[in-house]
């Protein structure tokens, strides 16, 4: 089965958020092309997309990285999930399907579910599902894309809660009740209060990552040489 270009870059991205692939490490064609068992023209095409994502960077000399922003950057992305999150979610309120409810109303049960077990290893991916599905339900493409990224790369730049740390199933118990009073809003089509919600939503959660360091930023922004040509 041939493995699309898509789906290399998705593989990718999911090692650079995770850690697996650090910032500043060297993405080289051949090597990349080995760990994926893959060509190297999908390769290619992927660090093309990574690279408009702002996820790789092409250095002169070096060829292509895990980019490496500055703490301005990493800091500019909570403000722009500050103003665009609330938006996302007033628009839901109007235009979201009854798919859409049912799919977050499970959500957030599971979510609750595993808080009350303490079983807080999965819900990283569950909150990721229910931010991409509320997004999917502002009924805009671009804004959906957007707010997908910003999550993407928040997550990669900053440190999350570790499962064992003290407070933590107490702050999952906070995230998952505001997220289930965001849906409530939008059942009552109410987009005031969605994005009242949400507005509040993001602050809280803005406010713990200002706390922290961003873990993948640098002081100063390397120079970056955005030729496209082989790696």
């Amino acid at each position: 089965m041939r493995i699309s270009a898509h789906m290399v870059c998705t593989a990718v991205r999911d090692d650079i958020v995770s850690g697996a692939l650090p910032p500043g490490s060297r993405l080289t064609e051949e090597l990349l092309a080995r760990r994926y068992g893959v060509s190297r023209v999908p390769v290619r095409e992927a660090l093309r997309t990574l690279e408009s994502e702002g996820f790789v960077t092409t250095r002169r000399h070096a060829g292509a990285c895990v980019a490496q922003p500055t703490e301005r950057e990493a800091a500019d992305l909570l403000d722009m999930r500050a103003l665009l999150e609330p938006l996302g979610a007033a628009r839901a309120a109007h235009r979201r399907t009854e798919a859409h409810l049912k799919v977050l109303r499970g959500l957030v049960r599971l979510g609750r579910q595993r808080t009350e077990r303490g079983q807080l290893s999965d819900l990283r991916a569950l909150g990721d599902w229910f931010h991409e599905t509320l997004a999917q339900a502002s009924g805009s493409p671009a804004l959906e894309t957007l707010l997908v990224q910003l999550r993407r790369k928040i997550t990669w730049m900053y440190a999350v809660d570790q499962e064992d740390a003290p407070g933590a199933v107490e702050r999952a118990s906070v995230v998952w009740r505001e997220h289930g009073a965001i849906v409530d809003a939008l059942a009552r089509r109410d987009a005031e209060r969605a994005r009242a919600l949400a507005a509040a939503h993001v602050e809280r959660a803005g406010a713990i990552r200002r706390a922290q360091r961003p873990v993948t930023v640098r002081t100063t922004k390397p120079a970056v040489n955005t030729a496209r040509g082989p790696v």
